[in-house]
């Protein structure tokens, strides 16, 4: 579906800000636009956490138990706790911690954004960006908007203010070279 739109409505997959809402789209785009206008990206910057949710969500089917990955965004639904890694790049903080997940908390997405691991397009420098949110596809976009205003360590509690305003977002956790910031239902383990 989301290939297909695609193909007829290019500015979908190339605008770096919210287009025009397409009532008329399939669902998962729908949801990218959604969330793109509330968090200000454009709405590519969704996409991976809206694939691992609608993936998680027709596994639910099959089973309880339900871990979908995508480049680092995921859609988590467990009977059991989980811990999920922050892998932050060259940060010394790196792979030195974890966010406890609770079977009450879930299901839940988590996602990550950073300009200095990966493929991904940031206009910031933050090392990791982390994002809970009930909405896979929110935390998704909220990572890149949060990653794009945090461009040093000084700007990681202006990014915070930014992402604890977005709508269904639960939790937001920073990471600049040596430096953190985390706000909201965010529990390190």
């Amino acid at each position: 579906h989301l290939e297909s739109y695609i193909k007829t409505h290019p500015d979908f997959l190339t605008s770096l800000i919210p287009i025009q809402f397409d009532d008329l789209a399939p669902q998962i785009v729908r949801d990218m636009l959604k969330v793109s206008k509330e968090a200000g990206v454009g709405p590519m910057a969704a996409v991976a956490g809206a694939i691992a949710e609608s993936v998680g969500i027709d596994l639910l089917s099959l089973t309880s138990n339900v871990i979908v990955e995508n480049g680092g965004d995921i859609y988590l639904k467990s009977n059991n706790e989980i811990s999920v890694g922050i892998f932050a790049g060259e940060s010394s903080l790196s792979s030195r911690m974890a966010l406890r997940i609770t079977p009450e908390e879930m299901p839940v997405g988590i996602c990550t954004s950073s300009a200095t691991v990966g493929h991904s397009l940031s206009f910031g420098r933050a090392d990791a960006v982390c994002v809970k949110s009930q909405s896979v596809s929110m935390a998704d976009a909220a990572a890149t908007a949060i990653g794009n205003l945090t461009k040093t360590k000084r700007d990681i509690r202006k990014a915070i203010a930014f992402g604890s305003q977005l709508k269904d977002v639960i939790g937001i956790l920073i990471i600049v070279e040596e430096a953190i910031g985390l706000w909201g239902k965010m529990e390190l383990a």
